[in-house]
C-alpha cells in the first residue's frame, strides 16, 4: 500500500477519534452538542444514549486502519492492506449514510451537517483511490 493511502487512512482514524472524542467525552458541553450536533441542551437527556454508543463505534472503527498500518508495517502486508481497505471502505459508506439522512432531515436545515458527512468520507475515499494505484 502506498503512502498516500497510507496518510488518507491515518487522517480517517483522526476524524473518528474527533468524532468519539465530542460524542463521548465532550457530548455534554453546550459547544458541543448545541454548535457541533444542533441538538438543544433540553434534549440533551434524550440523546446522551445515542451520542454514547455511536461515539464508541467510532473508537472501534477507527482501531481497524491502525491495526491493519502496523500489521502492513510488521511483515504482515496482504492482511494489513485489506483491513485498511476494508474499514475505509466501512467509513466511506457510514459516510454517506450520514450524509443522506443528513439531507433527509425534517427537523433541521437540510445540509446542515453535510461537513461531518464529507469530514467521515472524504479521508477514507482518498485512501481507498490511493490504494488502487
Amino acid at each position: 500500500m502506498n503512502a498516500v493511502a497510507q496518510v488518507f487512512a491515518v487522517l480517517a482514524v483522526l476524524v473518528h477519534l474527533l468524532a468519539f472524542t465530542w460524542e463521548v467525552v465532550l457530548f455534554e458541553r453546550p459547544g458541543v452538542h448545541e454548535g457541533i450536533f444542533k441538538i438543544p441542551t433540553a434534549n440533551l437527556p434524550a440523546t446522551r444514549l445515542w451520542s454514547f454508543n455511536v461515539g464508541w463505534y467510532n473508537l472501534f472503527l477507527a482501531a481497524g486502519p491502525v491495526l491493519g498500518l502496523v500489521l502492513l508495517h510488521t511483515g504482515q502486508d496482504g492482511a494489513g492492506r485489506w483491513l485498511v481497505l476494508y474499514c475505509c471502505g466501512f467509513m466511506l459508506l457510514a459516510g454517506i449514510a450520514l450524509g443522506v439522512s443528513d439531507l433527509l432531515a425534517l427537523s433541521r436545515p437540510r445540509g446542515a451537517g453535510l461537513g461531518g458527512a464529507l469530514a467521515q468520507a472524504l479521508p477514507p475515499l482518498g485512501a481507498l483511490v490511493s490504494a488502487a494505484f
